[in-house]
């Protein structure tokens, strides 16, 4: 639960593939013959931003031209929600979703001020799903609602179903960010997939900056639900249901596998399915103005594959080009001849991660005095190989056999020259009376330092101020994350951190290791709470991390039930992969100052961006073994190397 005031962006939603498949599924609750819908979808890079701050009554307010100085500001009571809901216009979404959330949750009420907002209005990227979103996460993350992404999607649906629009369930897409999502509509039943890109895609969307009657084809082709009465009606059904599944599964292999020109003859074959067998249902789905760019001889040069947007007609149009090149001059076409303009989204695959941090800066209070005598990093442990090393050295060898090429140590104000002697050669005479196989591991120590940037924490302001001093280190890219004073064994063949590395190509977000612990060590960690997302149990979904809460807290909150039924808790396991989503959230929190027992904590930033990037939670196979507890550190010393 937050009392601050936090920053939220929600984007809009680009339907890649199904359109109109979501409403067409909910019919399976009157004729089961009808086929499953199915859609593929994605954030776009366009959205809204916005602060909120808990409030008496809910209040939106911008000082954006579009608003013209409007602003809802109603008390927390459903009713007179419901009503502004009911009303219509762009405030009855949010007044739909705050209905929504009073009823069913015990909160009070919120002030959410839109700061900026570069998606465009009814051009069929749903920004009334969007703001919907916004509101469901503002109220989930200040009243701490614990509320996954799916319970976000639903409290918007729900809200939404609220104003006059009536809109589809693959909007609430967005809540997922900018990710493509495969999404399955059964009737009410709601079921939703991410999925990680094999390879770079570039999209450019673009505004037909013309019109369609919305409202007109929704009714057009309802009229052909829940039973067709006849072949025109049959063909819509077809279109919507097997058809639409078919190209769907295909898109999902295109996007997964990486093939850009498979996908983009997908694009031009369900447009042109979508034409022939629904189009006649609908004056409206002739879009001359949509047909008449996806016909553009120049247009067509250009790109791989083009369709049309959210309800089809002369709304929007997406293309998917080859490269950035492509893209450019397709946006410069588009904009200088035809008049349109448009927007980019490029979806990219699970990056890898090639730069690690480890903070070594603390005081080492806990195992002073011999922290006096050599830093936590430097403490001995025997290897797994028989030799006596510094920790430091372990975590080293590992993270370059996980395929980490930058390592950054933050370290404290003149402990650098200490650190560079460490990494030195080794003086000669020592060297002839080695072993050959320590003189082989002399030559690696010095080959570490060629991996090695130092960062200097002046001022000792806790774990997240010396993370985010890596910032300018990381440069925009996913870090892994160590801490000083933890060395892992795996207890597969493949390495903690190679375990932790393949989580986060597989999800895409920011993502925590945990490990399970018992209910009356949790006072001593970082506990994280979720859902899991596999069968196995490996992979959570987080929807709130608490830094070393109570154990009553801990035991009505916090714990997490398996398939069997059993109430686990897991504490964080010490590697973490970090993207600048994370480091963008530590400069408002050190910007703010939102210092927490007089330091800047690394879970309170990754607790704010769960509900805008998203966190994962990831249970490798392996164990930690503790350096900055006496107790702990005997039995590292007795347990590691076996």
């Amino acid at each position: 639960m937050s009392d601050h005031k936090i920053s939220l962006f929600v984007p809009g939603r680009l339907c890649l593939f199904g359109e109109h498949s979501d409403w067409a599924g909910v019919y399976r609750t009157i004729n089961s013959d009808i086929e499953i819908g199915e859609a593929v979808v994605t954030g776009v890079e366009q959205g809204i931003y916005a602060t909120a701050e808990k409030a008496e009554n809910f209040i939106v307010e911008s000082s954006l031209g579009m608003y013209h100085g409007e602003k809802i500001d109603c008390p927390m009571d459903t009713a007179k929600l419901k009503e502004i809901a009911q009303d219509g216009g762009f405030f009855s979404y949010v007044a739909g979703t705050a209905s929504y959330i009073n009823e069913n949750y015990s909160v009070g009420g919120v002030r959410i001020t839109v700061t900026d907002m570069d998606l465009p209005v009814r051009s069929g990227l749903s920004s009334s799903a969007a703001i919907c979103i916004l509101v469901a996460r503002a109220f989930n993350q200040l009243y701490g609602l614990k509320m996954s992404i799916k319970g976000e999607m639903q409290a918007a649906y729900r809200g939404e179903q609220r104003t006059p629009s009536r809109c589809g369930r693959l909007d609430q897409a967005c809540a997922y960010g900018v990710k493509p999502v495969r999404m399955i509509f059964d009737g009410v039943e709601i079921d939703s997939e991410e999925l990680l890109p094999g390879a770079v895609f570039h999209w450019v969307i673009a505004d037909l900056m013309a019109s369609k009657d919305t409202i007109r084809i929704l009714a057009d082709m309802n009229r052909c639900y829940p039973f067709a009465q006849n072949e025109r009606e049959k063909l819509v059904q077809e279109a919507l249901g097997k058809d639409n599944r078919r190209i769907c599964a295909e898109a999902v292999r295109a996007i997964t596998g990486g093939d850009s020109e498979k996908l983009g003859e997908l694009m031009n074959l369900w447009q042109e399915n979508f034409d022939r067998k629904v189009m006649p249902v609908c004056d409206e789905l002739k879009g001359p103005v949509l047909h008449s760019v996806l016909n553009d001889p120049k247009v067509r040069e250009l790109t791989l594959g083009a369709k049309g947007v959210g309800s089809q007609g002369d709304g929007s149009v997406q293309f998917l080009v080859k490269d950035r090149e492509a893209s450019d001059e397709l946006q410069k076409y588009l904009l200088e001849k035809l008049g349109m303009p448009s927007y980019t989204l490029t979806l990219t695959p699970g990056q890898l991660v090639k730069r690690a941090v480890i903070p070594l800066a603390g005081y080492g209070t806990r195992v002073f005095p011999a922290t006096k005598a050599m830093k936590k990093g430097m403490m001995p442990v025997v290897d797994t190989d028989g030799m006596l090393k510094p920790s430091l050295f372990i975590m080293i060898e590992h993270l370059l056999e996980a395929g980490i090429d930058e390592i950054a140590l933050v370290i404290g104000e003149n402990e650098r020259e200490e650190y560079e002697h460490l990494f030195a050669p080794i003086d000669e005479g020592l060297r002839h009376r080695l072993p050959k196989e320590k003189r082989d591991y002399a030559d690696m120590i010095e080959r570490f330092s060629n991996h090695i940037t130092y960062i200097v924490q002046y001022e000792k302001l806790g774990f997240g101020h010396a993370v985010w001093l890596t910032k300018e280190f990381a440069d925009g890219a996913p870090v892994l994350l160590l801490l000083g004073d933890f060395l892992y064994r795996s207890d597969t063949t493949e390495l903690c951190c190679t375990q932790v590395i393949n989580a986060y190509r597989q999800t895409g977000r920011p993502l925590v290791s945990v490990a399970e612990t018992p209910l009356n060590e949790v006072g001593h960690y970082g506990i994280v709470h979720g859902q899991w997302k596999d069968t196995a149990e490996t992979l959570m979904e987080v929807d709130s991390i608490v830094e070393k809460p109570t154990d009553d807290y801990a035991g009505e909150y916090l714990g997490v039930m398996n398939s069997r039924k059993e109430k686990k808790y897991y504490k964080v396991f010490g590697q973490y992969v970090l993207t600048k989503e994370v480091y963008e959230e530590l400069d408002r929190e050190i910007s703010e100052g939102r210092l927490r027992n007089g330091e800047f904590q690394l879970t309170d930033a990754l607790d704010a961006i769960r509900n805008t990037a998203g966190l994962s939670a990831f249970r490798p196979a392996g164990r930690s073994f503790d350096l900055g507890l006496p107790e702990k550190y005997r039995s590292t010393v007795w347990g590691y190397p076996e």
